[in-house]
């Protein structure tokens, strides 16, 4: 992912990327080498004051993720940190604290929050009284310093939160180790206070990817493809003809969620807007992840 924001921040107009740094020296020289800027040694080094920089970008292992947001929040900068935001909601919470002091901006990393489908479904404003989700991949060797649903079912549970605000009531979940130490597929069902329950799965030992939500309204019914960003959907409509079931898809103008989720984050470090995902948002999502986890058992 850091080189993701590398390859985005390097073109987005009025942002100058100053550096990178990563533990490995080598793949530090070979993305600064690709956007024309600086590799350093150590995140300190890229953050002194003779860089004088505003902002930074944590892409780093989740464990890693609290303590040097905290300390880059301490030095006076806007950060944005990758999900989920920290390994625990204790660390969770110093990073906001950490933001309050510091009078600065916390976005948290949920990308497929800025996808332009899910934008639209938030966006109508009605909670669905049902949520089923497939987040399915093939494995790989990334992030498996976490379980599957700190690694992808956490953006659905984000989303699900947008849909609906209302608090958690009731977890129940089981999941496997299939092909890592750490649980690899996960199904869960999430029943929030308003009676609205999300029935989710996430697999990173699948098949095939697969990424779709379908969210069930009253009298609405909608599927959303992550990926291909489209929305499907259907609504009852009563008249003097009787009740009909007619087409209701949604409009959704393609655009790259990650590019979306940076110009997010600078427009909030300039104060022109909130950041769609801050701080509070994030730790709302990780509550309901560690809860699904705790649910495995």
């Amino acid at each position: 992912m850091g080189r993701n924001h590398a390859r985005l921040l390097a073109a987005l107009p009025g942002v100058e990327l100053v550096g990178v740094c990563d533990a490995r020296a080598e793949a530090a020289a070979a993305v600064a080498g690709e956007h024309g800027t600086r590799a350093f040694a150590t995140w300190e080094e890229l953050a002194g004051p003779a860089n004088r920089l505003d902002a930074a970008v944590v892409a780093a292992p989740t464990a890693a993720h609290a303590g040097i947001g905290e300390a880059l929040l301490a030095r006076g900068l806007h950060v944005l940190v990758e999900k989920p935001m920290a390994a625990s909601l204790a660390e969770a919470d110093r990073l906001i604290a950490a933001a309050e002091r510091a009078g600065r901006v916390l976005a948290v990393g949920h990308v497929e929050f800025y996808n332009p489908a899910v934008q639209a479904l938030v966006g109508i404003g009605v909670p669905p009284r049902f949520v089923e989700v497939q987040r399915l991949g093939v494995f790989s060797p990334r992030s498996l310093d976490v379980d599957v649903v700190l690694d992808l079912m956490i953006h659905d549970l984000q989303i699900l939160h947008a849909l609906d605000p209302s608090p958690v009531a009731e977890v129940r979940a089981t999941g496997i180790p299939v092909l890592s130490p750490r649980v690899d597929i996960c199904n869960a069902r999430v029943a929030l206070a308003s009676g609205c329950v999300a029935n989710l799965t996430a697999s990173r030992v699948s098949a095939e990817r697969v990424r779709k939500l379908r969210a069930f309204l009253p009298s609405r019914y909608y599927s959303l493809d992550y990926h291909a960003q489209e929305i499907h959907g259907y609504r009852l409509e009563e008249g003097d003809g009787g009740r009909r079931i007619l087409p209701d898809d949604l409009t959704v103008e393609r655009a790259e969620p990650l590019r979306r989720e940076l110009e997010a984050f600078v427009a909030a470090c300039r104060e022109e807007k909130a950041p769609l995902v801050d701080g509070r948002a994030g730790r709302q999502a990780l509550a309901t992840a560690l809860a699904v986890v705790e649910a495995i058992g």
